[in-house]
């Protein structure tokens, strides 16, 4: 460093410059752009040419409002295509949203595993794997999109280079193993399942869940070598969630039905997505914390699938998640409580007056008098409360009855 030889007065020089390196990565990046609150159906969203994937291989990069840390990448393979050999150091959690195929991963030098996907399907490639995808149709495309931690990677290390085109192998998590992605599962309190390949998610044992209410099911899923959390919900026509607060950062994908969900931050006004089958959207549209609520105003069960990046119940993430409990969690213990969640009797009773009035457009009839106090409609489930556990790690509460802890799951 070199002194000036005259003072230099500060604030007359320019100032510094911030650099967005994922930002920078993703313009150039050649691929078409999306953004917005939400998406309104998958299955239906404009791609174009991606170098990166392989000839022929289209695709779009989505960065929604509430995302910072994660991304979403589409990708649609023409009748009889393949994408290129990939490796790379983000984790991605894939999800099949139509046709069928397979896809071969290999560590360098070691042999090729090879499964097969559909509709449905839900996996996690093993971090820096090579992988590459294969359409097994020569007449209809196949179409997946995954959610990433891309983002989170790119602004943390600055190096396009260290992200796909680093050597480093992850031994210690995938070794090539023949049973890596034959969809066997291990059941865990809490309904945890652990496993890395779902061959079709709509078709995953789930188990009631009163304390979330809405007359729902549900399961969690510890994928990618346990680096990953992700969950099912289902709930039945007539109801809605209880709301709770948190940040934006989990995707929600609708697998079936239709409804709506009702975002706020703070005392700003209510962010409204109508979603359907294929629709995706996050728990907020900003920075900060954002409360939310999922309502079914359809005459099925609604059902979707939330995909997080940065979260594991099998590894701590912060030395203060590392004592917290692995069966609860605080999205389901109520705000009074020490948790996030806002039990039904302490909503503003708005809220059920929207939802009632939406349902009474369908001629479909609330089932929640069990739940809200203000309901007009008929009694149906009834919701339980939750509290954190005892210091003898007893949990107070329901929740759900559980089969035995061995499982797998039935394509």
């Amino acid at each position: 460093m070199t002194i000036p030889t005259q003072p230099l007065d500060p604030e007359k020089q320019p100032a510094l410059t911030r650099v967005d390196s994922y930002a920078e990565w993703r313009e150039r990046e050649g691929a078409p752009l999306i953004g917005g609150v939400f998406i309104e159906d998958m299955k239906a969203v404009e791609v174009g040419p991606w170098p990166r994937k392989g000839d022929g291989v289209k695709g779009a990069l989505c960065y929604l409002d509430g995302d910072n840390g994660g991304d979403e990448h589409i990708v649609e393979l023409p009748p009889g295509g393949y994408t290129a050999p990939l490796r790379h150091m983000y984790t991605e959690a894939i999800y099949v949203v139509s046709g069928h195929g397979s896809c071969s991963v290999w560590r360098e030098g070691g042999e090729k595993q090879t499964f097969e996907w559909g509709p449905g399907s839900y996996f996690v490639p093993p971090t820096n794997a090579w992988h590459q995808f294969f359409n097994a149709s020569l007449s209809q495309p196949a179409r997946w999109f995954s959610v990433t931690d891309l983002p989170q990677l790119f602004r943390q290390w600055n190096s396009e280079h260290f992200i796909f085109d680093n050597s480093y192998d992850f031994d210690d998590r995938y070794q090539g193993e023949p049973d890596y992605f034959n969809a066997e599962a291990k059941l865990y309190r809490g309904r945890v399942w652990e496993t890395n390949f779902i061959p079709d998610i709509r078709k995953l044992p789930l188990y009631e869940w009163k304390s979330r209410g809405g007359g729902g099911t549900n399961a969690f899923m510890v994928m990618g070598s346990g680096l990953m959390e992700s969950h099912v919900s289902r709930f039945e026509s007539g109801y809605y969630k209880k709301s709770h607060r948190h940040g934006p950062g989990a995707h929600l994908y609708i697998i079936e039905g239709e409804g709506y969900v009702l975002a706020q931050r703070g005392n700003e006004e209510r962010v409204r997505c109508d979603w359907k089958e294929g629709s995706l959207y996050l728990s907020g549209a900003g920075q900060g914390l954002w409360l939310h609520q999922h309502f079914n105003v359809g005459s099925t069960p609604a059902t979707y699938l939330v995909m997080n990046q940065g979260l594991s119940r099998k590894y701590a993430v912060s030395r203060w998640q590392a004592q917290e409990s692995t069966v609860l969690r605080t999205g389901e213990v109520s705000g009074k409580k020490g948790g996030y969640q806002v039990e039904y009797e302490d909503e503003d009773p708005e809220i059920h007056e929207i939802f009632e009035a939406e349902l009474a457009k369908r001629s479909i009839t609330c089932r929640m008098k069990n739940m809200v106090p203000w309901c007009t409609g008929v009694g149906g489930a009834e919701a339980v409360k939750v509290l954190f556990p005892d210091e003898h790690g007893n949990l107070p509460g329901e929740q759900g009855n559980l089969p035995d802890p061995e499982g797998s799951f039935i394509d």
